[in-house]
């Protein structure tokens, strides 16, 4: 029997922070609605149970203090379960979605338990939220402050990271499960992961089904206070938080800092046609954009609804957030999903240096972590190189992937966007003063082609998704050069290996800041489908035999990775001028025919030969950089390459060389036979060669 809680002494005025704040005696519940007639709040003994074992109404007078509801309960701690409900007007043509029957999440919960239970009397009844003690013993953890310059990040999913059983790990597809592949994140160099999104979205459907074509990837958020139930082992409820906090933890100490993927620009509650969850329940207005004088929802996330992130309130929340993860959980930076969305007002207009962007950029307890925007959006917004005049704002340069692609794909007239991208992108970023640092350069991301798909597909394969092909997209700038998925011709094996190489040598040795999918260096496949937002299963899981059987992929991208840490001169803080320095006379870039003489670049074919001096590098005091040559030839023929006059005087040996076969592929130690004296050398088709000079 529902047992009616007596109305408790009122013993906290406060009315922020929001959410379930733990006292000696109790625990505060804090909550905002404008337009809430009543508010409840319901408490449960068991993530299993399916009705509350109380209800304990907030007095409309004395716990309420503007639009905020504040109640105290003493003689509740850590792990108290809860919901809250909200009575108020009920009118969707206006807006109103307000439904006293609801069980509603805390929008500021810090942890969810359980699942969607099912229904029969159409009341949702969704995760229960968990009262949370943030204390976490961190050792002295810190922050770990690496500069983006010398970043290199590994995007990646926590489940897919280890769920398969090649993994080995004794907990897969968990938090805890990540903690047990460092030492092959090491062996690897790379100095942060971004993680897809590990805030609470649903594992099962609003009726307790667990869906046959579930959200995988997890861009459905439901709680973004709330790390990812699903990705923890114990089953406690609120066991995540701690062990969410072992894993950043142990990354920390292993020099490598934590990136998350938020999504601040829509929810799992949907359009009209969605459930009552939350945020709709408790100030629809307020929270969502809204169109039709409140009937319909806007949907410039391409996911039902869309957050209206600039008004007062939304924005707090979203601020508060971001201090959240970064003050609780040690976390190092955003990566924002559809970030231009931020940049949308109440109205939906996109506007110059909106509010939030602008107060994220210089909120000085996040001054220590990285911002990195999605700058675009699913209703037209492309803001590539304008989401942000602020220096703290990096981008995904779509830019970087689309021109790269092309290049080594041989489409005609590409050199000099090739060379462009090269040398940081300054075409973006440097009319408004920002750095190449602003550029997250990437060739794959977790939406498309994997790398090996990209040179293995020309079309996609979606049919797994059940949509019929329709889903994912067409434009892929990839090709399968003659043979669509696997082909036992070594022909194309060898050009596929090349043109992986070649990829991934332009990623770590352009100016800017890389990022690698992970899987990538190792070959990791899709199998065509570059949708795979629904596949929990072996086509998005990482195969761990791929590490040993494409070992010579692992170990040219791990030399690449250890020359790129140790050379400040493919990873300059400032934009190339191509201008002489006044000491050594040499200009930090120049560019060259494969002759050895100034391109033309409206006339040339796709090879040129790029040289990058080790000079006036702030970033490198002992002087330890090597001047670079780069030789690059994308065209369908073997090209004869002349070192320039400038630099022939100079003893050079050779880094890399794709056209070759492992190991002779690349020299880690730079201990690569020298350029000979003649200083002419043949690079064979879709192939590059880099020398460092002695």
């Amino acid at each position: 029997m529902l047992m009616r809680h007596p109305h408790p002494v009122f013993q906290f005025t406060h009315a922020i922070p929001y959410g379930a704040v733990i006292h000696n005696s109790g625990v505060q519940f804090v909550v905002y609605s404008r337009s809430a007639t009543a508010m409840r709040l319901l408490l449960y003994d068991n993530v299993q149970d399916r009705e509350p074992s109380d209800s304990i109404p907030f007095d409309h007078d004395s716990d309420r203090l503007g639009d905020v509801w504040s109640l105290f309960v003493p003689g509740i701690g850590p792990g108290q379960l809860y919901h809250f409900q909200a009575e108020g007007p009920h009118d969707p043509e206006r807006g109103y979605w307000f439904d006293g029957r609801a069980r509603l999440i805390d929008p500021y919960a810090k942890a969810l338990a359980g699942c969607f239970q099912r229904s029969d009397d159409g009341i949702v009844r969704p995760p229960k939220c968990v009262v949370v003690d943030d204390y976490f013993d961190w050792e002295g953890d810190r922050h770990l402050r690496r500069d983006l310059s010398a970043t290199i990040i590994y995007e990646m999913h926590v489940r897919g990271f280890t769920q398969s059983k090649t993994s080995g790990v004794k907990h897969p597809g968990t938090y805890l499960g990540v903690i047990e592949k460092i030492p092959y994140l090491q062996s690897l160099g790379v100095t942060a992961v971004e993680l897809m999104p590990v805030h609470e979205f649903p594992i099962n459907d609003i009726w307790g089904n667990r869906p046959r074509r579930g959200n995988y990837w997890g861009y459905d958020p439901m709680a973004f206070f709330a790390p990812h139930r699903g990705y923890a082992v114990g089953t406690e409820p609120g066991c995540q938080v701690v062990e969410f906090k072992q894993m950043v933890k142990a990354l920390h100490e292993a020099g490598i800092e934590v990136i998350l993927d938020v999504v601040f620009n829509h929810t799992c509650e949907g359009n009209e046609l969605g459930p009552v969850l939350s945020f709709k329940g408790l100030e629809n207005h307020v929270y969502y954009h809204l169109a039709n004088g409140g009937s319909r929802y806007c949907n410039y996330s391409g996911c039902g609804n869309t957050i209206n992130g600039n008004h007062p309130i939304v924005r707090e929340l979203i601020f508060n957030c971001l201090r959240h993860w970064v003050h609780n959980y040690h976390v190092d930076g955003f990566r924002f999903d559809l970030a231009s969305i931020l940049s949308r007002n109440r109205h939906g207009h996109l506007v110059p240096n909106p509010p939030l962007v602008e107060t994220i950029a210089d909120d000085p307890l996040l001054a220590d972590t990285k911002i990195i925007a999605e700058a675009w959006d699913a209703a037209g917004a492309y803001q590539v190189g304008s989401f942000s005049d602020h220096l703290r704002w990096a981008e995904w340069n779509g830019r970087y992937r689309d021109d790269v692609r092309r290049f080594w794909r041989g489409d005609p007239g590409m050199l000099g966007a090739m060379a462009t991208r090269l040398c940081g992108s300054s075409d973006l970023y440097k009319r408004t003063g920002r750095p190449p640092t602003c550029s997250i350069n990437f060739i794959t991301s977790h939406d498309g082609f994997t790398l090996n798909d990209l040179v293995t597909y020309k079309d996609k394969h979606n049919e797994a998704n059940g949509e019929g092909n329709r889903d994912g997209e067409n434009n892929n700038l990839s090709d399968n050069y003659g043979v669509e998925g696997n082909t036992r011709r070594q022909p194309i094996r060898e050009l596929r290996t090349r043109q992986i190489k070649n990829m991934v040598a332009t990623l770590l040795l352009s100016q800017g800041v890389p990022m690698i999918v992970a899987g990538d260096e190792c070959r990791r496949t899709q199998h065509g489908n570059n949708n795979a937002y629904c596949q929990d299963n072996e086509i998005s899981w990482f195969d761990w035999r791929l590490v040993r059987r494409h070992g010579d992929i692992v170990r040219f991208v791990q030399a690449l990775i250890r020359f790129r840490r140790a050379q400040a001169v493919v990873r300059r803080t400032w934009f190339l001028t191509g201008k002489p320095d006044g000491q050594h006379n040499l200009p930090d870039v120049s560019w060259f025919n494969p002759e050895g003489g100034n391109v033309d670049w409206a006339n040339a074919d796709l090879a040129m030969t790029c040289l990058l001096t080790a000079t006036d590098l702030p970033d490198d005091p002992a002087g330890t950089s090597h001047h670079v040559l780069l030789m690059f030839n994308s065209t369908p023929d073997p090209r004869e390459f002349v070192v320039p006059a400038l630099v022939a005087n100079r003893r050079w040996r050779l880094f890399i060389d794709t056209g070759s076969p492992s190991p002779h592929d690349i020299y880690p130690d730079l201990d690569g036979p020298r350029l000979p004296d003649h200083h002419h050398v043949t690079l064979t088709y879709r192939s590059m060669q880099v020398f460092v000079a002695d």
